[in-house]
């Protein structure tokens, strides 16, 4: 399976991040929700893969700040709080998108 590639990646304000896909299919997801959905070892365990971050202490206002590029596979996202640590794959984001849709 090709792995999805992003054609543009933008936020439309503080709280949103927007991605456009070289296939025409859009993401767009709130940073509260990216947030919630970190994948890191600080807020899923490795070992079991259980989530250890609790989705209920996200608030809804939760904005993003600076998004890095990994790489050509990811992201990766500093949000209010200051975590930054979470790397967000194509693949990941792509069946969010999927997922939802």
């Amino acid at each position: 399976m090709a792995v999805p590639q992003p054609r543009v990646i933008h936020r439309s304000d503080p709280a949103r991040l927007a991605i456009e896909w070289a296939d025409g299919a859009r993401t767009d997801i709130s940073a509260a929700d990216l947030r919630r959905r970190c994948p890191c070892a600080r807020c899923v365990d490795e070992l079991t893969g259980v989530r250890t971050l609790d989705p209920a202490s996200i608030p809804e206002d939760m904005t993003q700040g600076e998004l890095k590029l990994v790489g050509n596979y990811a992201i990766t996202v500093r949000f209010g709080d200051g975590h930054q640590t979470g790397l967000y794959t194509w693949n990941l984001l792509r069946k969010w998108a999927e997922d939802e849709g």
